[in-house]
């Protein structure tokens, strides 16, 4: 019977994530991430290389994952801020390892720049179309946007804190999303015309 090779692949990548949001990259250990995923440990290499590109295999999984989930949509920035807080909401672990990333390896990869390039160029182009309130710059608007998003699950006893991820009550979850939504809301709303 053959093997099927993207299964291994999916599983080595579910595994890793998992012990990659939990230890980081320099806590992480190969032969945890090949026995979670039942796998040789030796595939890890054949089909990742070292535990860096695995790594980085797994951030551009989820990165792909999170493109797809929550689509940017600059005609609503409010309800795409909201979209993110409820996909963090879901994956709580995905804020781990994006700490990680942050902590082990800051800066930006190459497709991270290009995705966070062409958001900064829709942004001002939805500035010119009177959409988005023009005096800001169209970075300051992606960051606040993605920082008002991820800001409780980064905090001291935020969602992502504890070894149950989102264990906050649904109604102090949805004040949380209608605060984020609001101040994105006013942030960015262009200033009415005198």
């Amino acid at each position: 019977m053959a093997r099927d090779s993207s299964a291994t692949k999916a599983r080595l990548l579910d595994a890793a994530f998992s012990e990659f949001a939990a230890y980081g990259i320099a806590g992480a250990r190969v032969d945890r991430i090949a026995e979670a995923a039942q796998a040789n440990k030796r595939l890890i290499y054949v089909y990742f290389g070292n535990k860096e590109q695995l790594f980085d295999g797994v951030l551009q999984r989820a990165l792909e994952t999170g493109s797809e989930s929550v689509p940017f949509d600059v005609e609503d920035l409010p309800g795409y801020a909201g979209a993110i807080f409820d996909h963090l909401v879901a994956q709580p672990s995905l804020m781990r390892l994006m700490l990680w990333k942050q902590l082990e390896r800051p800066g930006s990869a190459d497709a991270e720049a290009a995705s966070y390039r062409a958001k900064i160029a829709r942004v001002e182009q939805a500035q010119r179309e009177g959409l988005i309130e023009p005096s800001l710059d169209p970075a300051d608007v992606l960051t606040l946007v993605m920082g008002l998003s991820q800001a409780w699950f980064g905090a001291m006893g935020g969602p992502a804190a504890g070894a149950g991820g989102a264990d906050w009550e649904p109604e102090r979850l949805a004040r949380h999303r209608a605060a984020i939504v609001e101040s994105v809301r006013r942030a960015t709303t262009p200033a009415p015309a005198p």
